[in-house]
Order: C-alpha cells, then sequence, then structure tokens
C-alpha cells in the first residue's frame, strides 16, 4: 500500500518548475515501403515509382526548426530511431543529410545509439557501409520469419536466403549491434516451426531480439480477411518455450517482446519505457515533451503528401493533448509496466510530477490480483502479472476516463527495436 497525502490531485495537470531534466531522444519516420504488408497498422505507404527524398527531407528538417521555434531545446539527445515504413529505402546519403542537419540544430551525446530500421531485399553491403559512414551505430532488421511459406503468406518482399544475406552484409560492414524482428503465432505455424524459427535467428548471433506474436490489427488486409492463426494455448506454449530458448542463448528479456545481451537493450525504445521526452519528425510521428506547464503529447500529418503540403507551418502538427493529472497514471504505467524491473517511485514522482498516491487505488488492486509487487521504493509487474499485462493497464483506465482505451492493444504488441 502507498500512503495518501492530504488534498485531491489539481485535474490541470501538474507544474515541474525545477524538476529534474529528463531524458530527450528523437524519432524520424519515414512513411514509405515497397509494398503494405496485410497485418501492418503502421503509418506506411506503399512508395511511389520515384521517392521525393530531397523534399521530405527539407520537409524533415523544416518540421524540426518549427517544433524548435515553438520551445527551444538545450538538452542532449541521448538517441535517434528511424522508424517507418521502411527507412532503407533511403541511401547512405539521405541519411547523412538527415544526420547533419539534425547535428547542427541539437547536441548529441558522444555515445548517442542511432538505430536505423531494415528491410531484406532493400539493402545490400554498400548500403550498409554508408549507413555507417553516416552514424548509424544499429540497425533493426525486419525479418519477421526465416520460413518462405510464413513470409509468402505475410506478404514480405523477401524470401529466408535474402535475409540471412542481409544480416550478413550488415555484419561484414561493422554493424555489431543490431536487432533482429521475430514473429511468432503464423498463418500455419505450430511449436516446432516456431522453434525453427528462433533458431535461425539466433544463428547470426544478434545482440538484440524483438520477438512478438502476430495479431491481427484493425484496418488491415488481415482484419479484412483473417488468416487462421494458432489458437491461444498453442500461441502460449509457443511463447513459453522461445522464452526458455532466448534465455539459453544469452538473451535475457527485459520488456515484453524484447530480449538482449549485456549493455545492448535498445537505449531509444528504453526511453519511451522509462516515460522520457522525444521529438517526432515525419508523416505521422509522435512526440513527447514535458515542461513547466506538464506534459504534452503532439502528432503530426499521417499521410507523406499532406505532411509534404503543411512544410514548416503549423498545420504539420495534426493533433496535441496535454495530459491532465487524472490521464498521466495510465500513461505512465501503459510504458513503465512493460518493463520486467518495473519503476522506481521517486522516478514516477520526477517525470510526471505527481505524488506516488497517484498511482492508487489501481496498484492496490493489481496486488491484491498478484499482478504486482510492491516496497517502499519500487513497483515492479510479477512474473504473473506480465502475462495479464491489458488487464493491470485496464484498472489505470479506469481512473482515467479521458484516456483512448484502443491504446492498450499496443502493450502486447512490438514497439520497433
Amino acid at each position: 500500500m502507498i500512503s495518501r497525502p492530504p488534498g485531491p490531485a489539481d485535474d490541470r495537470g501538474p507544474a515541474r518548475t525545477g524538476a529534474p531534466e529528463l531524458p530527450l531522444a528523437l524519432y524520424v519516420h519515414i512513411p514509405w515501403c515497397v509494398r503494405k504488408c496485410p497485418y501492418c497498422d503502421f503509418n506506411s505507404h506503399a512508395a511511389p515509382t520515384e521517392l521525393p527524398v530531397d523534399d521530405y527531407i527539407g520537409a524533415l528538417l523544416a518540421d524540426l526548426d518549427a517544433d524548435l521555434a515553438e520551445a527551444p531545446e538545450s538538452r542532449t539527445l541521448a538517441s535517434i530511431f528511424f522508424g517507418g515504413g521502411t527507412p532503407s529505402l533511403l541511401d547512405g546519403s539521405a541519411i547523412l543529410r538527415i544526420l547533419e542537419g539534425v547535428r547542427q540544430r541539437l547536441s548529441l551525446a558522444p555515445q548517442a545509439e542511432i538505430t536505423l530500421e531494415a528491410n531484406p531485399g532493400t539493402v545490400e553491403h554498400d548500403r550498409f557501409d554508408a549507413y555507417l559512414r553516416a552514424g548509424v551505430n544499429r540497425l533493426s532488421v525486419g525479418v519477421q520469419s526465416f520460413d518462405d511459406a510464413a513470409l509468402l503468406r505475410l506478404g514480405r518482399i523477401h524470401d529466408a536466403r535474402t535475409a540471412a544475406a542481409a544480416i550478413q552484409a550488415a555484419r561484414q560492414a561493422g554493424f555489431d549491434n543490431f536487432n533482429i524482428d521475430l514473429m511468432f503465432g503464423l498463418p500455419g505455424q505450430d511449436l516446432r516451426g516456431a522453434l525453427e524459427d528462433l533458431e535461425r535467428a539466433l544463428e547470426h548471433e544478434p545482440a538484440h531480439l524483438s520477438h512478438y506474436q502476430l495479431t491481427i490489427e484493425a484496418n488491415t488486409v488481415f482484419a479484412a480477411r483473417p488468416p487462421t492463426l494458432p489458437d491461444h494455448d498453442r500461441a502460449w506454449d509457443m511463447q513459453l518455450a522461445c522464452q526458455e530458448r532466448l534465455a539459453s542463448a544469452g538473451l535475457a528479456q527485459y520488456e515484453v517482446s524484447a530480449y538482449a545481451r549485456e549493455a545492448r537493450r535498445c537505449a531509444h525504445n528504453l526511453n519511451y519505457w522509462r516515460y522520457g521526452d522525444y521529438l517526432g519528425i515525419g508523416a505521422g510521428a509522435h512526440a513527447k515533451r514535458t515542461g513547466a506547464q506538464g506534459i504534452e503529447r503532439r502528432w503530426k500529418r499521417k499521410t507523406p503528401r499532406s505532411y509534404l503540403a503543411a512544410t514548416g507551418n503549423v498545420a504539420r502538427v495534426a493533433g496535441r493533448h496535454r495530459l491532465e493529472a487524472r490521464e498521466i497514471p495510465f500513461d505512465y504505467a501503459l510504458n513503465a509496466l512493460r518493463l520486467n524491473e518495473g519503476f522506481a517511485l521517486s522516478e514516477f514522482e520526477a517525470r510526471t510530477g505527481l505524488h506516488r498516491t497517484a498511482l492508487s487505488p489501481a496498484l492496490d488492486i493489481a496486488v491484491s490480483r498478484g499482478w504486482i509487487e510492491t516496497t517502499p521504493t519500487r513497483v515492479t509487474p510479477t512474473a504473473h502479472g506480465r502475462n495479464f499485462l491489458n488487464d493491470v493497464l485496464e484498472l489505470f483506465l479506469a481512473a482515467a476516463p479521458k484516456a483512448r482505451p484502443a491504446r492498450i492493444a499496443a502493450t502486447l504488441v512490438r514497439s520497433p527495436a
């Protein structure tokens, strides 16, 4: 139990004058891909015959300029993440121009993690060399499966041989820090198939592996024409068996779908989950910034066409929302409870401006059900609770009527890593 101070919370949201400085990251969204996959609900769009690379880079940097003009930023960037879509559709010179533009506007930490998502079939050895020279020091390779039949059903443009060749080319170029994205619970997949897929991924000795269950998302081709997926019990067996194999391979689970070798956890995603701040530029990019007036989330225009049409002006921002005090515990839990380590109560207070008692009564109920463990200083999901994360979050949502229930669905699906 967490003892309560006297007095109600202020619904206008907490002021944070004098609060510790939060870490800052930058997300850069590249919205195009070769072909939209039938399971994908990310903001991705089939690429035109000729990508408007110059115009888009100009729009990205104008977007950043406008964000910084509205709220100047003196913090140093701890990480940059190029997500998509398929960022590897852009060559090394384009990535370099973006990074040079960012460096002209913001300071980067000396060891800043700079990640780029790459899809097999859109990269070759020379391009990996160019990414490394541009400053990218971490890759996330979207393999999804090493089974050719599964890849075909998933609508991927590569086969298993192409995926393996891309990983090998990245290694030869000098990348030793890379993530492999791998799904389980695929159409027609059984436990043996899921473990074989995982073994093929482990042969490449990734520093990090994102392992997550295929789910049917609204507004996708699979939602309109659902494939037959393994039932809940079979998918659960796959998850448990794969978790055990990952642990034996030296990849420790630290988040719902993330496994890493020592010192190779994704710094960019850790900043999200620990409720740090981040800027977001590009079509559909989201951002979170914390200031004296509270916590604001904002998002940019979603389609490449509308985003480019609004280059540098206020219309590039599709929406913004300043969180009220009653919304923040859910918003915080949605991120921090993804982590196996949970969070320190002092960190909750420092990063939200709220007293720790704002987490009650949801936390008290979760503890009574065996989903959460607490000490005087820390909140940690139990192994049992990690299996019921959506149920835990619903407790926090019940106390936050203005929060969006649909966001819960994202908790057990991957975050790009």
